[in-house]
């Protein structure tokens, strides 16, 4: 049912007149065991998907905080298959939550990408964003992951125009992930009066509801947000966050959570 937990979750929150909360978190930061603790606290704080960053040496789509992350992670020893290890321990308590990966590609390539959908499905992962994956050139590990029912999400951005976007949504399923600035995670403040139009677009040239992330820092601008967007995504502030809490000896995924259920009070009550 991977593609159908994120079906779910999307309807769900349609029902209830929301966006869903999408919260980003980076696998083995700051530790493997942080994370899973972590992970296990999301679900009751109101997040309906979760994202789960694997990390990777060369992380050019990511800012700052998403990096000191990624260099956290690998320090602790993470890879993709102990990220996807995070996976099976989560959803031996949370069956219904829609958990996601994003990452680069080449981790997945070298694992294989039958060996990738295979085993994601196994654990119970319900898709994945593959950042540096072109429409042009994923189409086998595409056929993959349709063959594990895995959802391949893209990145729909500021300089998606009408021409390039048919092919961005080809093949895409669960939801598009729009990017509401130019540049990487972090990196700027989201203006939603510029992005209403073009999230009104990818979301009638796919089909799918459309959520919106990078520079979602607040609950005020994950309110905002939710106005426009089927679903908000809240990566780098979460990040930072997690890494407050664990410098400062609090506890990690208590402080996540907190941050988590302010977002989705503040997105409940954005409509």
């Amino acid at each position: 049912m991977p593609v159908g937990r994120l079906s779910n979750a999307f309807a769900r929150a349609k029902a209830e007149n929301r966006a869903a909360l999408v919260a980003y978190v980076m696998a083995g930061d700051p530790s493997l065991e942080v994370c899973a603790a972590i992970l296990d606290a999301l679900p009751k704080a109101g997040v309906d998907v979760i994202e789960l960053g694997f990390p990777f040496t060369d992380p050019m789509a990511d800012g700052p905080s998403i990096q000191r992350a990624g260099i956290r992670a690998l320090k602790n020893g993470t890879t993709l298959r102990k990220t996807m290890a995070l996976v099976a321990q989560f959803r031996q308590k949370h069956p219904e939550t829609p958990l996601i990966v994003m990452g680069y590609l080449n981790p997945v390539e070298t694992m294989g990408y039958g060996a990738f959908a295979r085993h994601a499905a196994e654990v119970g992962i319900d898709g994945a964003i593959i950042v540096d994956a072109p429409p042009e050139e994923d189409s086998d590990l595409r056929a993959a992951m349709q063959a594990s029912d895995l959802a391949l999400i893209r990145l729909a951005t500021p300089t998606t125009d009408a021409k390039r976007l048919p092919a961005v949504v080809a093949g895409v399923s669960g939801f598009v992930y729009y990017v509401s600035v130019a540049g990487i995670t972090g990196d700027k403040a989201i203006e939603t009066a510029d992005i209403a139009e073009a999230v009104a677009a990818v979301r009638q040239a796919s089909g799918l509801p459309v959520a919106v992330g990078f520079g979602i820092k607040t609950p005020e601008a994950a309110a905002r947000t939710a106005k426009i967007a089927d679903g908000v995504v809240v990566g780098s502030a979460l990040v930072d966050v997690i890494a407050s809490a664990h410098e400062t000896g609090s506890d990690a995924a208590q402080a996540a959570a907190a941050f988590c259920q302010s977002l989705s009070q503040a997105i409940a009550q954005a409509r």
